[in-house]
């Protein structure tokens, strides 16, 4: 019995060295993610549906808030700006309502707090005052996409000095942004956050993970 007890104790003892050892987990400082986006075409307009995982409040204070995950939709339609678009989201359970024109941007918003995501494809209904059409928005993911999670593995490899001086006592001391790009092809933005509200940005390459540009440049 005697050696039975000290044998609990070592083992005891050991238990917070080997935790210790295990690799620091990053994506509990995300405070938010874009991890895909769905894109459609007509010729009269384009429309991106994206899948978002945000922090509220929304502040780039170098802490990461709880997140909840929204679905944002921009549409843009450069020869009918007089227009008065509103988008519905086809499925099981439908929903959407009237978008809002960013007079900034030049295109038509909407927002809507949700459960899950759409995977593959998602359908959409497009109605303005005198029409409506229905198209399927598909992921521009690839097999060869990298998750969120690998980008930001892959920035935090980049940046060791950097992630090393926000890291006191064992825990990081920042927040991390990473949003899937479409371009010419896939890309990833990822922030890093100090806790003054200062960000260094990465831009990859969504499939090799190469970092492509760094803001502010290294010096």
């Amino acid at each position: 019995m005697k050696r039975y007890f000290f044998a609990l104790v070592a083992l005891s003892a050991l238990l917070p060295l080997a935790a210790g050892c295990g690799k620091y987990d990053y994506s509990k400082h995300l405070s938010e993610i874009r991890s895909d986006l769905f894109s459609a075409e007509t010729e009269e307009f384009s429309v991106v549906l994206s899948c978002v995982s945000r922090e509220h409040p929304y502040l780039s204070d170098g802490v990461a808030a709880p997140r909840g995950d929204l679905c944002e939709i921009v549409l843009t339609s450069p020869e009918h700006t007089d227009r008065t678009y509103s988008v519905t989201v086809l499925g099981e359970t439908e929903w959407g309502g009237e978008m809002s024109f960013r007079n900034v941007r030049g295109d038509w918003f909407y927002s809507q707090g949700v459960t899950s995501f759409p995977e593959g494809s998602v359908s959409l209904r497009i109605s303005w005052e005198d029409g409506e059409t229905e198209v399927a928005a598909t992921s521009v993911k690839t097999e060869n996409t990298l998750s969120c999670k690998e980008a930001l593995a892959r920035a935090v490899e980049e940046e060791k000095a950097l992630v090393k001086s926000m890291t006191r006592e064992g825990a990081f001391r920042g927040e991390f942004y990473v949003r899937l790009l479409r371009r010419d092809k896939n890309y990833y933005y990822v922030g890093i956050v100090n806790e003054a509200g200062e960000t260094v940005s990465l831009l990859l390459d969504a499939e090799s993970g190469e970092v492509l540009a760094r803001r502010p440049k290294r010096q």
